[in-house]
C-alpha cells in the first residue's frame, strides 16, 4: 500500500490550498482517511479524519478546513481556507487500510507534503 500527497507550496496568508492524497496498492478495504500535520519543532498532530461518513476536525481549525473522500478513487482531499502562517508545516495522509488477501487492518502514512504560508 502507498500513499502520494500533493498540492503543497507557497501560499499567502489569506490564501486557499487543496491538498490530495491517493492510495493505491493491494486494498481491499479503507476504514479511516485522514490527515495530520507537522510544523518544525512540534509533535504531529491531527487535522482531520473522515471514517464511517463522519468527521473529525482539529477545534481550532474547525470551519477554515474540510477534509472529503471519493471512494472510487481511495483518494482524500483537504480544502485549507483562510490560511495563517501558523498553518506552515509539512501535511502527511494516514489511512486505515485492510490490504487483499488479509483480515487486519493497518496505518499507513504518506510521504508529506510542504505547506508554507507566508506573512
Amino acid at each position: 500500500v502507498q500513499l502520494q500527497a500533493s498540492g503543497g507550496g507557497l501560499v499567502q496568508t489569506g490564501g486557499s490550498m487543496r491538498l490530495s492524497c491517493v492510495a493505491s496498492g493491494n486494498i481491499a478495504s479503507i476504514n479511516e482517511m485522514a490527515w495530520y500535520r507537522q510544523a518544525p519543532g512540534n509533535q504531529r498532530e491531527l487535522v482531520a479524519t473522515y471514517s464511517d461518513r463522519n468527521t473529525i476536525y482539529a477545534d481550532s481549525l474547525k470551519g477554515r478546513f474540510a477534509i472529503s473522500r471519493d471512494n472510487t478513487k481511495n483518494t482524500v482531499f483537504l480544502q485549507m481556507n483562510s490560511l495563517k502562517p501558523d498553518d506552515t508545516a509539512v501535511y502527511y495522509c494516514k489511512i486505515l487500510a485492510r490490504p487483499n488477501g488479509t483480515w487486519r487492518f493497518s496505518t499507513y502514512w504518506g510521504q508529506g507534503t510542504q505547506v508554507t504560508v507566508s506573512s
